[in-house]
């Protein structure tokens, strides 16, 4: 797969999203190192407020890699909801893919776009209607 494939699958999630009126904007930038190596940054702003913010640094050279990333959602006065990632804790965590949520941090899978999305949606955008 080619970063820009990875991109454009990217980019026909949050169209299909953008259908439900809950998204009012999105922006994402890719930054690619070679054709299948590179950096996706994105901004998401909801019909509420909230924001996500988004950054993959991928390898997709033999599989599709994550080598870094952070899902980091966000209510209209900037305080966090919650927070995927793979960033290295002090003191380390017993696990590399962690979710911050309400103070704690817990194992988590490697996310998607999709994924990150249908959480939003259904439990902090539908929820608070």
């Amino acid at each position: 797969m080619l970063l820009t494939e990875y991109l454009s699958g990217i980019t026909e999630t949050i169209k299909e999203y953008s259908k439900t009126g809950l998204i009012l904007s999105s922006e994402l930038i890719a930054d690619a190192r070679t054709e299948k190596m590179g950096l996706i940054k994105g901004k998401l702003t909801f019909i509420d407020g909230s924001k996500l913010f988004m950054t993959e640094y991928l390898d997709l050279r033999y599989k599709m890699e994550k080598l870094a990333y952070s899902f980091h959602y966000q209510d209209k006065e900037d305080n966090l909801m919650f927070r995927y990632d793979n960033a290295f804790h002090k003191p380390p965590l017993s696990y590399t893919d962690h979710k911050h949520i309400k103070g704690n941090i817990q194992e988590s899978d490697v996310p998607d776009i999709k994924d990150i999305l249908e959480e939003i949606i259904c439990d902090y955008l539908k929820a608070s209607k």
